[in-house]
């Protein structure tokens, strides 16, 4: 047996003594410890709304965005074909909302707009993700 409080004496396989501490009378004797202060501001933290500045730390990192026409299927003999000025009936019909991704990720829904002489998109709904 051990001489410390709470402790005590077991054999394992190999014969080799070994002490087992008494956990749960470790944790009545030791007084709670308080979280250190990080957590308390992060728990704090947690309630108040979240601002851009938040996100500061990612702020240069480069993502990827595409707005989606439409599609279509076509096999590659007719795809060989295809000629200057030949159409391509997508499954869109005029004025429905594109798709826009980033990274490859659906976020929105917007519509085609002509700013000076280049395309752009106006995002007219923001996709919520379902595993947020």
């Amino acid at each position: 047996m051990s001489d410390e409080p709470g402790g005590e004496m077991a054999e394992e396989a190999g014969g080799d003594d070994v002490e087992l501490t008494d956990f749960a009378q470790q944790e009545k004797s030791q007084p709670a410890e308080d979280p250190p202060a990080s957590d308390a501001e992060t728990l704090a933290s947690e309630d108040e709304p979240r601002t851009a500045s938040d996100l500061e730390a990612v702020f240069d990192v480069p993502v990827n965005i595409s707005a989606v026409l439409g599609r279509t299927n076509i096999e590659v003999a007719n795809l060989l074909k295809l000629d200057e000025g030949d159409v391509v009936e997508l499954d869109r019909k005029v004025g429905e909302a594109i798709d826009i991704y980033v990274n490859n990720r659906l976020v929105a829904r917007g519509e085609v707009v002509l700013v000076e002489d280049r395309l752009g998109v106006t995002m007219t709904e923001i996709i919520k993700s379902e595993t947020n």
